[in-house]
């Protein structure tokens, strides 16, 4: 017997916000026409939608390098997160000596040390995408740390007994008692990733070819072109929306056969 839709919990999980989402807009649409607010000071989803078709090849071309940026500063902070990780759970001495220093770039702010960097990078590509790094790549170091520590202690006893190398150690039972926390890590870093890169455009103020979504939501503003800008903050939206989803699904895909955190439960 078919199961209905209101009882399919994949359906329900896309359907239910996207009904919030559409009722949202249609208020928001009601609302600015029964203000007259002109657009300048908030544009409707109509309007907004208007400068998505309008601009759409401006849009697109700031949206590539954004999300060149984002990628790039996203597979760096995974490598050298995960290399990191892995240097700390050789020693606690090492973990104790290095890891305030990973906390020291999480809680300094980007907007402080961007200027430094850019002028010190003198590649804007790069300048941006270390920005990117620092914000992005303390997520993976923690998680990932947290889960390689994080080893069943009667595992970890059977396997000195039978005498296993720390390099036997790490492949068979550290990192897969890892893994959950590892995609964990990537899950936050994506989206800080594409928020470091997004504000080390808006501090390095970069134009021409290699401007970014940031620099065109700036010359909007100074344009007071609204639609447009709102048309760039919701690529920004759905980009960190869609790189979310890619990190649920690849987590998903790699642990849903054998680790409990993915297994799906029958009801």
């Amino acid at each position: 017997m078919k199961q209905p839709l209101l009882q399919n919990e994949r359906f329900v999980q896309i359907a239910a916000p996207l009904f919030v989402g559409v009722v949202f807009l249609c208020f928001w649409e009601l609302a600015v026409r029964a203000a007259e607010l002109p657009v300048y000071i908030l544009p409707g989803p109509v309007a907004i939608a208007k400068s998505f078709v309008t601009d759409w090849a401006v849009l697109f071309h700031s949206l590539m390098m954004t999300l060149k940026v984002t990628l790039l500063a996203f597979v760096i902070a995974v490598v050298l997160g995960t290399a990191a990780s892995l240097l700390f759970v050789q020693s606690r001495w090492i973990e104790v000596s290095l890891f305030p220093y990973a906390v020291l770039m999480q809680v300094t702010p980007i907007v402080a040390i961007a200027p430094l960097i850019i002028i010190w990078v003198k590649d804007t590509t790069w300048a941006l995408t270390v920005c990117a790094v620092i914000i992005a790549i303390f997520p993976i170091i923690s998680n990932t740390t947290l889960g390689l520590r994080s080893v069943d202690p009667n595992l970890m006893s059977m396997f000195r007994m039978y005498r296993t190398g720390r390099w036997q150690q790490l492949i068979r039972l550290r990192i897969p008692s890892a893994l959950p926390y590892f995609f964990g890590g990537m899950r936050i870093s994506t989206g800080l990733a594409l928020i470091g890169a997004v504000v080390a455009e808006f501090v390095a103020g970069t134009g021409g070819s290699q401007a970014g979504l940031a620099y065109l939501i700036l010359q909007a503003g100074y344009n007071l072109n609204i639609p447009r800008m709102f048309a760039a903050l919701g690529l920004i939206t759905v980009t960190g929306i869609l790189l979310f989803a890619l990190m649920v699904w690849l987590s998903d895909r790699v642990l849903r056969n054998w680790h409990e955190s993915a297994l799906k439960v029958e009801q």
